[in-house]
């Protein structure tokens, strides 16, 4: 099969999921009310509550989630043909990652900006929202130090790549000050900010740098990961505004125009799919494709992550509800596209069926090498850049997303330490607190050795862990609809084919890990799925009383909303799209939306 076919397809299948699905989400089940202030409004503070326009908003929520997952994902599911990986892609961002990031964004804007965990104390109870706090707390771990390590490998691999992801550090920050400080229009913003990465990447290309191989008695990968958490852990406390949002802005562009090149040269080269579209012999070791391919494809179908990166930051820097369609809908539909070109670029970007065969040799090859040769020649072929710089954008690609989500994970690990704290009735000042989540990770990562290998210890349950906090969120999206008498099916029916399919993946490895007399994972395997089976058992019990919840849970808000309009206090201010930041600084004059 022509791969042209396959990526028309799948874009049009996906872009038709926005147009016609997310507005049906947005106006039926969702009901997005723009006279009632968002969070980002009532709680404004200027660091982590920022009203912020819409698609700087998307360029950090979607880069927050996207990171290296969905290109990884896809890249070692296509192992089982690409057929099946094409179809949980396109259907999965349709009909169950968009309505679940859109709408773990809208569940948390209608409760001050709470997160997930946070959520799961109201609407399941106090039971359900500690063992919430485990499963959070453990794949925000897995993330963060997993992360880590591969960011790491591909610094060493593509030393190409080094100036063009810490250069992209200082045209964020120049980003910032021009959007917020200086008042730039943002579509100048947005072509300096791109001209200057794309610059960066073809002084990358011409100057690799790698650093020595051993340096302090660390090898140089371990170097790397000691730097990159120094700098989350910095990045996490400065005010959103300042690095956060136009790092993940500018990355967002980046994705695109590199996801435009990839597509542009589909069209150009129409390179031939090699790879068989159902894989009946795939490598000895292979597990069933049922369930496992829903779990190694998490991020570019459905992703408990995103919920909370939803309720975590973006939910806190919304500018009005009906924003929450384009942020966290178009958010999963970005990534779906990725995704897609994942696929594309591990199928189509091997010039015979034995060589893909050669890569795809054993279960869990291919991964971000394969994306990143793949795609490179798939875009030589194309549009006739050279293999290097082909291979430098991908990788850059790759690394920039990675380190989006991991700066952002561990942002949202301080805050949930810091709930953490609450429950045991200590208050976690936001230093104390990012020096634990920081911490934790490192500890986990290095505690295998000084090479960091520790960072992909747990990594095996990340999938699973993962899909489970999916199910959880959407259990509390199912009792917030049946509180306000709206049809929960939306949510329903993704919530039970994921626990389904999850809960089936973490049985069978729990086998494995008894098999391999993998101990550790066992433990945390077993804890996963008692805390993940015993929320689901408080969620049904809170939807048996949802059905006959008296009242509407958005009554309070909607008076709130007239009575501080009426005054005018905290109301959204009218704007344009193309003025990001200005309404939000009528506290602070001229200044920007912050305080230290």
């Amino acid at each position: 099969m022509n791969s042209l076919l396959l990526a028309a397809v799948g874009v049009a299948m996906i872009l038709a999921g926005y147009f016609l699905y997310s507005k049906f989400l947005a106006e039926k089940i969702y009901a997005l009310d723009d006279s009632i202030p968002t969070p980002a409004h009532q709680l404004e503070d200027g660091i982590d509550y920022v009203p912020t326009n819409k698609y700087v908003l998307w360029g950090h929520h979607f880069t927050s989630v996207a990171g290296a997952a969905p290109i990884v994902g896809p890249a070692i599911a296509v192992i089982w043909g690409w057929v099946p990986a094409f179809l949980w892609v396109t259907i999965g961002t349709v009909f169950f990652a968009g309505m679940h990031d859109m709408g773990a964004l809208w569940a948390s804007i209608r409760n001050k900006g709470q997160s997930i965990g946070a959520l799961s104390g109201r609407y399941i109870g106090a039971r359900g929202r500690n063992l919430f706090l485990v499963v959070i707390f453990l794949l925000l771990l897995m993330v963060n130090a997993a992360f880590s390590v591969v960011i790491a490998n591909l610094l060493v691999s593509t030393p190409t790549a080094v100036i063009p992801t810490w250069g992209a550090l200082l045209v964020a920050l120049l980003v910032g000050q021009a959007i917020y400080r200086f008042n730039w229009n943002l579509p100048l913003v947005s072509v300096v900010g791109v001209v200057a990465l794309y610059t960066l990447i073809l002084i990358g290309d011409s100057n690799p740098l790698a650093l020595p191989e051993t340096m302090l008695g660390l090898p140089d990968r371990s170097v790397w990961i000691i730097l990159l958490f120094v700098y989350a852990g910095i990045a996490s406390m400065l005010p959103v505004w300042m690095l956060l949002q136009p790092r993940d802005y500018i990355n967002g562009l980046q994705l695109f125009i590199a996801l435009g090149i990839l597509y542009v040269s589909v069209l150009i080269a129409r390179p031939e799919i090699v790879a068989p579209a159902f894989n009946s012999s795939p490598p000895e070791g292979t597990p069933s494709i049922i369930p496992l391919l829903f779990v190694t494809i998490a991020c570019g179908a459905i992703s408990g992550f995103h919920g909370m990166v939803s309720s975590g930051t973006s939910s806190k820097q919304l500018d009005k509800e009906s924003d929450a369609r384009f942020v966290g809908y178009f958010g999963a539909v970005g990534e779906g596209l990725l995704a897609l070109g994942s696929i594309i670029a591990t199928t189509a970007g091997f010039a015979t069926l034995t060589d893909w065969e050669a890569t795809y040799n054993a279960f869990g090859q291919g991964g971000v090498v394969a994306f990143v040769q793949g795609g490179g020649a798939i875009i030589e072929q194309g549009i006739g850049l050279p293999q290097s710089l082909s291979a430098t954008i991908m990788a850059t690609t790759a690394i920039l997303f990675a380190a989006t989500t991991m700066d952002t994970g561990v942002r949202l690990q301080r805050f949930v330490v810091q709930e953490i704290g609450e429950i045991m009735g200590v208050s976690l000042g936001k230093i104390v607190a990012t020096v634990i989540a920081v911490g934790v990770a490192l500890a986990l990562t290095f505690g295998a050795g000084a090479d960091g290998s520790g960072g992909m210890l747990i990594w095996p349950l990340f999938g699973t862990t993962n899909q489970l906090m999916a199910a959880l969120t959407l259990s509390i999206l199912a009792i917030m609809l049946m509180r306000r008498r709206r049809s929960p099916l939306p949510a329903l029916i993704p919530l039970v084919f994921v626990a389904f399919m999850t809960l089936y993946a973490a049985v069978i490895q729990l086998g494995t890990f008894w098999e391999t007399q993998n101990w550790l994972l066992l433990v945390i395997d077993v804890v996963i799925i008692v805390a993940a089976v015993w929320v689901i058992v408080e969620a049904v019990s809170a939807m048996r009383t949802a059905r006959d919840y008296p009242g509407d849970d958005d009554a309070e808000l909607r008076e709130l909303s007239v009575a501080q309009i009426a005054i005018g206090l905290d109301s959204p201010a009218p704007h344009e799209d193309t003025d990001a930041g200005h309404h939000h600084q009528r506290h602070r004059g001229d200044q920007p939306p912050t305080r230290d």
